[in-house]
């Protein structure tokens, strides 16, 4: 080997050689002395934290725990009370014997946890349980039909628990207003709620509708009726196809005995009953009229007031020996809208302030438009010369037979208005009967104030009513509106506008005032007749008092 073959480093020293030559151009040149701080690193990046900079240390996440363990502030020493007390909690015992609706109302009543489970029996044929989507929607549809045909809220709520509860679904909750059905199902804590909603745009009285629906809760809230899903929406199906059981010239007619039936009950003859018969007709048919051109419902009564006040006006201005005010109180017997009133009262009452505030609302529309059609007519009337007195107010005759079968008359023709169901009409017609009987006796003969006589007579209708639902497992509705009819205050209604119509202001609004007491006392008494009966009747396989009131209607 030669010396320069022996100088010749090896492969591993050449590279450690080379390694330590090779520079950088971010190396700190050799001779530079740059001061270093003690304890600082090497390297730093932008998103170091400077220093004097103190940052709190993140908080330790608690570890999952269980909806079943205790809070943090749980303390043996001032634990609160048991959930379950020591005599436990009372049992709701509701047998099947009882109508259904009182069953859903206490058991609606009830928080969520007390709620008595329904029977594992799913009607529908899925193996995995109900169909959650359709068993809601068929809830809605019902409750649509029964909101839309004028029922209560509480009614309809209770309708549509009794549906989803028949299906299995125990955990649901139910919710009413005025335009807006709802319900809400969560089957259990973990489990993500499913809700669904349905809006009531279109509203009808028909009375054979809303007992048909009635039978359709009626077997699905009973254990031994298996109606499976199918079964229950072909039923439903038959329901909204049905026609109205009166033809439109058998509404017409009542609509006219209606108003010559409340003529005689404020005095009128046999002309007067003529006259007034003529008047609602006419109103009736132009009503229609308005409705098949698309006009509001304002409207239609506006015009529909029109014809009775004016056949009372021509019968005065010809001079014929009649009581023109007995006409034109029969037709606006005929248009006052007593349905809605009762209707949005009981809602009050009951804790339901929405829905009740909308159907008064609607009432009080439904009223102007009254007002506002009868005041055109009279005041046309005066100022033609017509002789209109509101002292004939006070001058009413008292013939008993003549009027109580008057009353009958009016509420047999105000049932067939609503669209009854013939085996119901015999019954409400003897209840309006029995309504001015009661009113007359207090009224005339033992000379009491016309609003205590007034509530008196609608809370035994409201009682009867109660009654004649319960025995027949029905709605309560059918026995009970058309019954009221003799009690309208249609006669306080006129004299008030006939007042206003000759500038004697303070004596309409007197009047009108009377006649808005009248309306609010047969309202309350209905309301009031009903509750007596399920307050004091005891139900089979339960106490009188197992009914649990609304709370939100109390002030405490």
């Amino acid at each position: 080997m030669t010396e320069a073959e022996d100088r010749k480093p090896q492969s591993d020293e050449a590279r450690t050689t080379f390694d330590s030559e090779v520079t950088s151009e971010f190396a700190i040149p050799d001779g530079l002395d740059v001061p270093k701080t003690a304890g600082e690193s090497e390297t730093t990046s932008e998103f170091a934290v400077p220093d004097g900079l103190d940052v709190p240390s993140p908080p330790v996440a608690e570890p999952e725990g269980s909806a079943f363990s205790p809070p943090k502030t749980y303390s043996s020493r001032s634990a609160p009370a048991a959930f379950t007390p020591p005599s436990g909690i009372p049992a709701v015992r509701l047998t099947k014997d009882v109508p259904w609706q009182d069953r859903m109302r206490t058991m609606l009543r009830l928080p969520v946890t007390e709620r008595p489970a329904p029977e594992p029996v799913h009607k529908s044929e899925e193996e995995d349980g109900p169909a959650v989507p359709r068993v809601l929607d068929l809830t809605l549809r019902i409750g649509e039909l029964l909101l839309a045909g004028g029922e209560g809220a509480e009614d309809v709520e209770a309708a549509m628990f009794a549906v989803c509860r028949s299906y299995g679904l125990d955990r649901c909750e139910p919710n009413v207003t005025f335009t807006l059905l709802s319900v809400s199902y969560q089957p259990s804590l973990v489990d993500d709620p499913v809700s669904a909603s349905r809006t009531v745009r279109r509203r009808g009285t028909d009375y054979t509708r809303l007992a048909a629906v009635f039978r359709l809760v009626d077997d699905l809230s009973d254990p031994e009726t298996h109606i499976s899903l199918e079964e229950a929406y072909r039923r439903l199906a038959e329901i909204r196809r049905n026609r109205h059981p009166y033809p439109t010239w058998v509404l017409t007619s009542a609509s006219g005995l209606l108003a010559g039936a409340a003529s005689v009950l404020v005095g009128g003859d046999l002309i007067v009953f003529v006259a007034a018969a003529l008047g609602a007709m006419l109103g009736d048919r132009l009503a229609w009229l308005c409705a098949g051109r698309g006009l509001p419902e304002f409207y239609q009564f506006t015009v529909a007031a029109m014809p009775p006040a004016a056949m009372g006006v021509a019968l005065t201005l010809l001079h014929v020996d009649v009581k023109a005010s007995a006409v034109i109180t029969g037709g606006l017997f005929a248009l006052l809208p007593g349905r809605a009133l009762v209707a949005g009262v009981q809602d009050g009452l009951t804790g339901f302030y929405i829905t009740a505030a909308a159907r008064l609302l609607e009432v009080m529309y439904f009223f102007v438009g009254i007002v506002v059609g009868v005041l055109v007519v009279l005041y046309f009337g005066v100022q033609l010369g017509a002789q209109l007195t509101p002292d004939a107010a006070v001058h009413i005759a008292e013939r008993p037979w003549v009027q109580i079968a008057a009353s009958m008359l009016l509420s047999l023709t105000f049932a067939v208005l609503l669209q009854q169901e013939r085996s119901t009409v015999l019954a409400v017609t003897l209840n309006g009967g029995v309504a001015w009987i009661v009113y007359g006796a207090m009224r005339y003969a033992g000379d009491i104030s016309p609003v205590a006589s007034t509530a008196v007579a609608a809370g035994l209708v409201g009682l009867f009513g109660q009654l004649l639902s319960r025995y027949r497992y029905a709605s309560a509705l059918p026995y009970t509106t058309a019954a009221i009819g003799p009690l309208l205050p249609g006669s306080a209604t006129y004299f008030g506008l006939l007042s206003i119509a000759q500038n004697e202001v303070d004596s309409g609004l007197g009047s009108l005032t009377k006649a808005a007491a009248l309306a609010m006392a047969i309202a309350i008494g209905v309301n009031l007749g009903s509750e007596i009966s399920r307050l004091f009747l005891r139900l089979p396989g339960g106490s009188a008092g197992g009914r649990r009131a609304a709370k939100r209607t109390r002030g405490f």
